[in-house]
């Protein structure tokens, strides 16, 4: 059975950092793109950033968090992580992590296996 399971979200004042993990099961981690995505109250997931399964590791990242967030990967342990940094009120939402083996990609439905999301809520 696939798993993928978020930590680290939580409160967070304006201007702070949180880094989300996601730790992943039941599959060949190292062949899996893994991105996350996120949802804000009565919003749309939208797409925050992913990392390729390849060993270049090719990233992307969402004009809105470019340059404040940034994703890595080990894959000796399972494990994407995203460390936000320079947090806004705008970023509050849940954040979801998930798996595909589609490549890069940008839009939710590529992707195979969803977590069940943790919350990251700043405050101004």
């Amino acid at each position: 059975q696939v798993q993928l399971v978020e930590s680290g979200g939580g409160p967070v004042q304006a201007g702070g950092s949180l880094r989300l993990s996601c730790t992943a099961s039941g599959l060949t981690f190292s062949r899996y793109s893994v991105g996350w995505f996120r949802a804000a109250p009565g919003m749309e997931r939208e797409f925050v950033s992913a990392i390729s399964w390849n060993r270049d590791g090719y990233r992307a990242y969402a004009d809105s968090v470019k340059g404040r967030f940034t994703i890595s990967r080990d894959n000796g342990d399972n494990t994407v992580n995203l460390q936000m940094d320079s947090l806004e009120p705008d970023d509050t939402a849940v954040y979801y992590c998930a798996a595909t083996q589609a490549g890069l990609r940008r839009l939710p439905g590529a992707y195979e296996y969803w977590g069940q999301g943790t919350q990251v809520t700043v405050s101004s």
